[in-house]
């Protein structure tokens, strides 16, 4: 579990599936995440998520509650780029990855998860750098990389073909270790 001043991060449970369907799996959340998604995707994704942090380098994929009414209002984690579309030097690399429902956006809350995050990656790790992904059209991510201190890697962007040419290129961007402050 991460805390944060105004949230709590704890790992997925079975009982999110309710959640996740009703509020995250939208089309105004997903809309730059490669769309809605069927029911069984979903619990597939949520059983893996769940079956990670049994495994000592799975990925983590935390439930964000907010502590005020101990309600649930996204997903922030570190995983490893999987895309086949990625550069060979990206993949498998480390990335971190946020999603909140929409009640809960303009709020600060995905950059406070993803600080919380970002921190536990590089506190518990020899972690080098960790990646995110976007793309240009998906402007709030891109804001909320640069203010964390993401670096844009423009000769790593690429195509993927998963996603919408609105949502082409893919853009990368990453934060060095070293880089890492805090900051948000």
């Amino acid at each position: 579990m991460i805390e944060t001043e105004r949230l709590v991060l704890r790992p997925p449970m079975a009982d999110d599936l309710p959640w996740i369907r009703a509020e995250m799996n939208s089309e105004a959340v997903l809309r730059h995440l490669g769309g809605v998604r069927s029911d069984a995707e979903v619990a597939d994704g949520l059983a893996a998520d769940i079956a990670a942090f049994a495994e000592p380098a799975g990925h983590r994929r935390w439930t964000i509650w907010r502590r005020e009414d101990e309600r649930r209002i996204g997903r922030c984690g570190l995983f490893h780029v999987r895309s086949d579309a990625a550069p060979e030097v990206l993949r498998g690399a480390n990335e971190i990855g946020w999603t909140l429902a929409e009640r809960a956006w303009g709020l600060g809350y995905a950059t406070e998860a993803a600080r919380a995050v970002l921190g536990c990656g590089f506190g518990a790790s020899l972690i080098p750098a960790i990646f995110a992904q976007t793309s240009d059209s998906n402007i709030g991510s891109t804001r909320m990389m640069a203010r964390l201190g993401f670096e844009r890697l423009s000769a790593l962007d690429y195509f993927d073909p998963d996603y919408p040419a609105e949502d082409n290129p893919t853009t990368v961007w990453r934060i060095a270790r070293e880089a890492w402050d805090g900051r948000a």
